[in-house]
C-alpha cells in the first residue's frame, strides 16, 4: 500500500522543529522527479509544488508541516495492530496525503498547490509558512487552504484566539517576621488568583459550533529568600477565546482583571479565525465523508491564513490526542479514509 509506505518513509527521516533540512532535501529530490505545472520553489527548508494550473476552478493550497514537536521523537515509526506508531506517525500523516496527491493525481477542476513548510510548531510568527506566504505572491492569491493536521478525520473549522500576558505585581521587601514593614507582592496577586481560579469557561457559539473562553495561570516567578517578604511577582496568564472576541477585547479583559493592583505586559497576541461554514468548498468538504465537524479550540495556521483573507480549515487522519507524544498514532483505516475524503472533495469540484 503506497500510502503506508509513504508515511513510514517520511517518519524514517528525523525532522524536529528547526532541523528539517534533511527531510526538505529528500522531498525536494522526490518532487523534482514528478511532473508539476511549473518549477518547484524552495524557501529555506520549505517547498512549494504547483501541481495543476489553468483548470478554471478555485486556487487551492494543500498545506503540511515537516517538523515534529517532541525533540525525543527519533527512530522512525512502526506498524502494530493496523496502526502506525512512533515519531511523526500523526504529524506527518498530512504530508503522506500530499505526496499521494502528487503521485496519483486524482482528477480535480482546481489549481492545486502543495506547501510543505518547516517550523510548524513555532507558531505563525516563528513558522517558515509566514516567510513562504510573504515571499510567494502567487500563494497569497489562493481561494482556499486545507491545512492537513491530525484531527482524526474530523473537519475542524475556525481557530481559537490566544493572548499570553505577564501580570507583574510590585511590593516592598521586609523581614518575613515583620510583614507589616513591607508589602507582599504575592499577596497582592491573591485577589486576582481567586478570580482566575473561579473563572468558568464561557461558550461562544458561531455557525452552530462552540468555542470556550478560558483563563489559566501557566507560570509564576517571584520571591527572594525564605525570610524575605517578596517585592515582586510575575505571572503568565493564557487567555483563549472564540471568533466573537478579538485580541483588543482580550487585552481589555486582562487589564480589568488586574485593575490597579498590578501591571500587564502582553507577550503574544493571536487573533481567532471564523469558521466560514457556509463557504462552498468547506460545505463540500463537510459532505465528503469527514468524521464530524467541530470547532478548533486552539490556535492553528488557519488563523494565519484568515489574516491574509484566505479561508482555511484543519483536517487529517492522525490521532489528535497523540500529537507531541513519544508515540504518535495514525490508524491505517483512517489514512485510507482521508484519501477517500480528498478524492470525493476533488470530485465535487469537477
Amino acid at each position: 500500500m503506497k500510502l503506508l509506505e509513504n508515511l513510514l518513509w517520511l517518519c524514517k527521516i528525523p525532522s524536529p522543529s528547526g532541523e528539517e533540512r534533511l527531510l526538505a532535501d529528500e522531498l525536494d529530490q522526490r518532487l523534482a522527479a514528478l511532473p508539476l505545472a511549473s518549477s518547484l520553489r524552495r524557501y529555506g527548508n520549505s517547498l512549494v509544488a504547483p501541481l495543476s494550473r489553468g483548470s478554471g476552478g478555485p486556487r487551492v493550497l494543500l498545506v503540511g508541516q515537516l517538523d515534529v514537536a517532541n525533540p525525543g521523537q527519533r527512530g522512525g515509526a512502526r506498524v502494530e495492530n493496523n496502526r502506525v506508531l512512533g515519531a511523526g506517525a500523526a504529524e506527518k500523516s498530512g504530508l503522506c496525503l500530499m505526496l499521494d496527491v502528487v503521485e496519483r493525481r486524482p482528477p480535480v477542476r482546481a489549481d492545486i498547490t502543495l506547501v510543505f513548510h518547516a517550523r510548524g510548531e513555532c507558531g505563525f510568527d516563528g513558522s517558515e509558512l509566514r516567510l513562504v506566504m510573504a515571499r510567494d505572491a502567487e500563494l497569497r492569491d489562493a481561494d482556499f487552504a486545507l491545512v492537513l493536521k491530525p484531527t482524526d478525520n474530523k473537519l475542524q473549522l475556525g481557530s481559537g484566539g490566544s493572548t499570553h500576558a505577564t501580570l507583574a505585581f510590585a511590593g516592598r521587601t521586609a523581614h518575613s517576621g515583620l510583614p507589616g514593614a513591607g508589602v507582599n507582592a504575592i499577596h497582592k496577586f491573591a485577589r486576582v488568583l481567586s478570580h482566575l481560579a473561579a473563572f468558568e469557561p464561557v461558550p461562544d457559539v458561531v455557525d452552530g459550533l462552540t468555542w470556550y473562553e478560558t483563563m489559566s495561570v501557566t507560570s509564576a516567578h517571584g520571591g527572594r529568600a525564605g525570610s524575605v517578604v517578596p517585592d515582586q511577582l510575575e505571572v503568565n496568564v493564557h487567555h483563549t477565546f472564540g471568533p466573537s472576541t478579538d485580541s483588543h477585547t482580550s487585552q481589555e479583559r486582562l487589564m480589568a482583571l488586574v485593575d490597579r493592583v498590578g501591571a500587564v505586559r502582553f507577550e503574544e497576541l493571536s487573533e481567532p479565525a471564523p469558521p466560514n461554514r457556509r463557504h462552498a468548498l468547506i460545505a463540500a468538504l463537510e459532505q465528503s465523508g469527514v468524521q464530524g465537524v467541530e470547532a478548533r479550540q486552539t490556535w492553528t495556521e488557519v488563523a494565519g491564513f484568515a489574516a491574509l483573507q484566505i479561508p482555511a480549515v484543519n483536517l487529517g487522519p492522525g490521532a489528535e490526542r497523540t500529537m507531541h507524544a513519544q508515540n504518535e498514532v495514525t490508524e491505517i483505516a483512517e489514512l485510507e479514509r482521508a484519501q477517500a475524503i480528498l478524492d470525493r472533495w476533488f470530485a465535487s469540484m469537477t
